[in-house]
């Protein structure tokens, strides 16, 4: 089952690279963006009111406090929320979508989005005491040197791309590793899932409309592609995507969710050369097998720290097994007091 939900969220979250790619033809990119999350949001906005209504109900009839039952939309969870989204879609994704309207290619966009790993890797000791193994350094250098590879095969067949656009997606990454961090910062308690998504996907689509309103391209345009495009990326990229990333970081940790970043660059570059007709040669080849050897290495190395039951136990054991075993949902449930390496 873990493995099927890998593949489906290395699937889906690439989808959002080609999604962004059909609809890069049709539509400027804030009108894309605006009518992405517009009608998602009024949706999930109506659901989260039906769901409260009946938390109320079932809190009078159990004599629970509203504070209690409503926890997950009090202020401050809200403003956490919020902030989440503003950095983990709106930045992240208009960044995307810019990049590729500036002419680069939804593999090499995918590229640059894969050294997120690094980042990630590098700064979850120092940032969440989730330390990472020697073994987990070296499939995230694997999983580097295939990106590495495969960017600059891509990048050599580039025509006509400004070299500054290419920093345009990296900011995107940055934001989005941001997010993760203060996704799995040590907190009182977690908002559910459902309702983290209505706030981010609501935040996202305020940003959006008002971006789209200023810059006077709000207006959807009437092409089929245009709503196909849309369709595509509501159903594959907000909902399977999206909501996989925060069910394997809950799940498995800030190390392992990462290190599946590194396929989206291969799964992405050769989604886009059958697609689009994106470059796909040899240098993917290897970028492909380099980025598969990262995340077995690193999952086996996940793995067997965990079958060390003694290593497990010791301080010295939680503070090297802490990207798999100390995950949010785990600190979430001990409470605020509790602190662990």
């Amino acid at each position: 089952m873990k493995l099927l939900i890998s593949a489906a969220f290395v699937l889906c979250w690439s989808s959002g690279f080609i999604g962004a790619k059909l609809g890069a033809g049709s539509a400027a990119t804030p009108t894309l963006l605006m009518w992405r999350f517009l009608p998602l949001a009024l949706l999930l906005l109506t659901a989260a009111a039906l769901l409260r209504a009946a938390r109320r109900r079932t809190a009078a009839r159990a004599l629970v406090p509203p504070s209690e039952a409503l926890r997950s939309w009090s202020p401050r969870s809200l403003a956490r929320q919020t902030l989440i989204g503003l950095l983990s879609q709106s930045g992240y994704l208009l960044s995307v979508y810019y990049a590729i309207q500036l002419g680069v290619s939804s593999g090499t966009t995918a590229l640059i989005d894969g050294t997120q790993p690094l980042v990630a890797g590098a700064l979850a000791g120092p940032l969440l005491g989730q330390y990472v193994t020697r073994r987990q350094w070296l499939g995230l250098g694997l999983g580097v040197s295939g990106v590495l590879v495969v960017t600059l095969a891509d990048a050599a067949d580039s025509q006509g791309v400004d070299r500054w656009a290419y920093l345009v997606p990296f900011a995107g990454m940055l934001a989005l590793v941001a997010a993760t961090f203060l996704q799995g910062s040590r907190a009182a308690r977690a908002p559910s899932p459902v309702a983290a998504l209505t706030v981010h996907v609501t935040t996202s689509a305020v940003v959006f409309s008002a971006l789209a309103l200023v810059t006077g391209t709000a207006v959807p345009p009437a092409e089929p592609r245009f709503w196909w495009a849309v369709a595509w990326l509501v159903v594959l990229s907000t909902f399977g995507g999206y909501g996989l990333y925060w069910l394997i970081l809950r799940r498995s940790g800030v190390t392992r969710v990462n290190t599946l970043m590194f396929l989206m660059a291969p799964v992405t570059a050769l989604w886009g050369a059958l697609m689009f007709g994106e470059t796909f040669g040899p240098g993917t080849v290897l970028g492909l097998a380099l980025a598969l050897a990262a995340v077995r290495v690193v999952h086996r190395g996940a793995a067997g720290s965990m079958s060390d039951p003694a290593a497990a136990e010791t301080p010295a054991g939680r503070g090297h097994t802490g990207v798999v075993d100390e995950t949010y949902e785990g600190r979430a449930a001990r409470g605020p007091g509790s602190r662990t390496r």
